[in-house]
């Protein structure tokens, strides 16, 4: 079947191109044998590797079904330790010994690849020359194609490893921690009597901000160009202080772009369930369908990529960074999750049954726990450059880390010493008054915008990660921390049941304990507020005062021991991780710096000048027609001051910039970061601040970039 667009133009239906770019179930009857298929499917549950003579027959369907679909090369499809996704392409067709074309996809072509590993990010624990690195399929994560103008690659998603098998990936840990994140949940599970559970799955739903700008206007600004986001720049007339945006009705413009993308990722398999404008102007959303979390991490990081192929195509300029106009909303990456098991059941579901009901807060309890003793973590996780600018603003939550359960839940929890295990009181619906319409469902509690950690009904949401970021760090360190909290709250479950106490009351008594436990992290107001930051101060919850600092909570003892424990990452691991990232955080702000020296060199001073000598000319032309002392000769020669004294100062702290950032370049990683936090940033706040005074004296001729108003519109 074909729907109908307004334009007349037909389309297939969704439901008839979902999936078709992806090596899934269907695709596997077609073209792989029942039994290699049963076989593939152990594989894919983690229960047994895919035998050699099984690969073979796999990657032969693989490559016959890829290439019927158009594609003409493969790869090994990864996640570098930089954030972005990597691949070498190689062809399918070579030619064999007499010179004819052979198509070639071996089983070890499928399983590992060997691309070289010398350029890659490796926290110094790698020389330049040792190149060799190893590729390896995750079957745990389907195949698919990416299409180009002339055919399409099959992409075969993989973890990416050293010589010596150190991981230079995120994958690695990530199916790590979900794997101990399984294994210590069916454990939990056991102890009330759920044998027949098979398998425990995290699902996460990971919500994806950001801007859409009109290209060539975007281009004309080499910071967005070089740094994704705007370094000066002055507040527009209108801007979001009255949410005009928020929900408002898509441009049609823009609609088209989210259309065009939909149908893209619907073919890879992607549902987006939702689409709508964000509070910012010219700042969208798109929020993907619940997924198995290693699954889900994959798609966000095609998502992105989709998102950029189709916004060069419609001319628009996609932005991801965190903070890419100041003064406005920032754009994050809230990170949804919850547990399923093999029966489908959420386990972050209340119930009014007793049973259910506390194998639900056992599991809450459990997470909470985990974040109590582990709050440094997940900090560490989402402390980047971009997050710097963003976290603790405009609806972004702040830096420390605190969860909120909500009114009805934390008394129910509290109720828990009385031995009541209910269900969450029900509110009554709101009846709007209205006969024609039918009255609200009320939920139990609010939702707090503010909270980095907010269980929301059926799941936490993690409110912290950035746009921009790769979302498999931050879920590896929830899973981590979920783990690390199952595991001791089993471990005092089965203390109390060792002393005789039965199950179910032994559950309920740990709770309460492991709550208490947690009321350092466990914060139901206002996370903006200068009392909340004294008090988390009090509680323990500040460790950081920087991003650098943040960054270095990776290797908090704490943290060390536990992800050592959990198999996760070894303490070497983790050294590696945060030099990439404090390298990472370094290089991007080094780049805001030189864009910062280039732009106000090329651009905003010859401006000033221009605009000195165009008032020059203009009180020369009023000589003898109006009195020297009137006001319009005033207010001009006032203007020239301004704007002289304005040259001179950014012409001053330019040259600072320029000493400090010489001064940078001889720290190692750790120095330079600091050095760039406290003195670069307050400078180059500064020269902001005397740019973006200077564009407001400046005529819209002599501007030497879009300034926010001309960007802020799509018309």
């Amino acid at each position: 079947m074909m729907s109908e667009c307004c334009e007349g133009k037909k389309y297939p239906l969704v439901s008839e191109i979902f999936g078709s770019l992806v090596f899934d179930k269907r695709a596997m009857l077609e073209h792989l044998p029942k039994n290699v298929i049963e076989n593939l499917s152990e594989s894919m549950l983690g229960r047994k590797p895919l035998s050699q003579s099984d690969a073979d027959i796999v990657a032969m369907g693989m490559k016959n079904w890829a290439i019927s679909k158009g594609a003409t090369h493969w790869t090994h499809w990864f996640h570098p330790l930089n954030e972005n996704t990597a691949e070498k392409h190689q062809a399918f067709t070579l030619p064999n010994d007499e010179g004819l074309p052979l198509e070639v996809f071996r089983g070890k072509d499928l399983l590992q690849g060997e691309p070289d590993a010398s350029s890659f990010p490796s926290g110094g624990q790698r020389s330049t020359f040792e190149a060799r690195g190893y590729s390896a399929w995750d079957t745990s994560s389907m195949a698919f194609l990416v299409k180009s103008p002339k055919g399409a690659t099959l992409c075969i998603p993989s973890v990416f490893l050293s010589y010596d098998g150190m991981p230079l990936d995120l994958k690695t840990g990530l199916l790590r921690a979900l794997d101990v994140l399984e294994a210590n949940s069916l454990k939990l599970l056991r102890l009330f009597g759920q044998r027949g559970v098979r398998y425990v799955r995290m699902t996460i739903g990971a919500e994806q901000e950001y801007f859409l700008l009109d290209r060539p206007r975007a281009q004309q600004r080499p910071d967005i160009r070089f740094c994704g986001k705007t370094i000066i720049g002055a507040n527009p007339a209108k801007d979001q202080k009255l949410d005009h945006h928020y929900f408002g009705s898509i441009s049609p413009r823009v609609l088209a772009y989210m259309e065009e993308v939909e149908r893209e990722l619907a073919m890879l398999g992607i549902p987006i369930a939702t689409r709508h404008n964000e509070v910012a102007r010219c700042q969208f959303e798109f929020a993907p369908l619940f997924a198995e979390a290693n699954i889900a991490c994959d798609q966000n990081l095609i998502i992105m990529e989709t998102m950029r192929k189709f916004a060069r195509r419609h001319d628009l300029r996609l932005l991801f960074h965190e903070k890419p106009f100041a003064d406005m909303n920032g754009s994050g990456k809230h990170v949804n999750f919850s547990l399923m098991d093999s029966e489908g059941r959420n386990l972050l579901k209340p119930s009014t049954n007793q049973r259910k009901n506390i194998i639900f807060l056992t599991f809450l309890a459990s997470f909470v726990l985990g974040v109590s003793k582990h709050f440094t973590l997940l900090q560490a996780v989402t402390a980047t450059a971009g997050n710097m600018y963003r976290l603790g603003g405009h609806e972004a939550p702040p830096s420390i880390i605190s969860v909120y359960l909500g009114e009805a839940l934390t008394k129910m929890i509290k109720g828990l010493s009385e031995a009541s295990a209910g269900g969450i009181e029900k509110k009554p619906d709101i009846d709007l008054g209205i006969a024609k319409l039918a009255s609200v469902t009320a939920y139990d509690s609010d939702r707090n915008r503010t909270s980095p950690m907010a269980f929301t009904g059926d799941k936490f949401e993690f409110r912290a990660p950035g746009s921009s970021q790769a979302v498999a760090f931050p879920t590896t360190g929830v899973a981590a921390v979920w783990a690390a909290g199952l595991e001791a709250v089993t471990g005092m479950i089965e203390k109390k049941v060792a002393e005789g106490k039965e199950p179910l009351d032994a559950a309920l008594e740990v709770v309460s304990d492991a709550i208490n436990q947690s009321s350092n992290v466990i914060f139901e107001g206002d996370s903006y507020t200068k009392e909340w930051q004294a008090e988390a101060k009090k509680r323990g919850l500040i460790r950081s005062e920087t991003t650098p600092q943040a960054i270095d909570l990776l290797l908090e003892p704490e943290n060390v021991a536990m992800l050592e424990s959990l198999k996760i990452y070894t303490k070497r691991e983790i050294e590696v991780i945060r030099e990439i990232r404090m390298e990472s955080f370094c290089t991007a702000l080094e780049v805001e710096l030189s864009m910062l020296h280039d732009i106000i060199y090329e651009g905003v001073l010859p401006a000033i000048s221009k605009q000195m000598v165009l008032e020059r000319q203009t009180i020369d032309s009023l000589t003898g027609l109006v009195d020297e002392k009137s006001e319009d000769i005033a207010a001009l020669k006032e203007t020239i001051v301004k704007l002289g004294s304005l040259k001179a100062a950014l012409i001053k702290d330019l040259d600072a910039l320029a000493k400090a950032k010489g001064k940078f370049d001889s720290l190692d990683a750790r120095k330079r970061a600091d050095a760039i936090v406290s003195k670069g940033v307050p400078l180059m706040r500064d020269i902001r601040k005397k740019c973006d005074e200077a564009e407001k004296l400046l005529s819209k001729d002599i501007r030497p970039y879009p300034i926010y108003r001309d960007l802020l519109s799509l018309s």
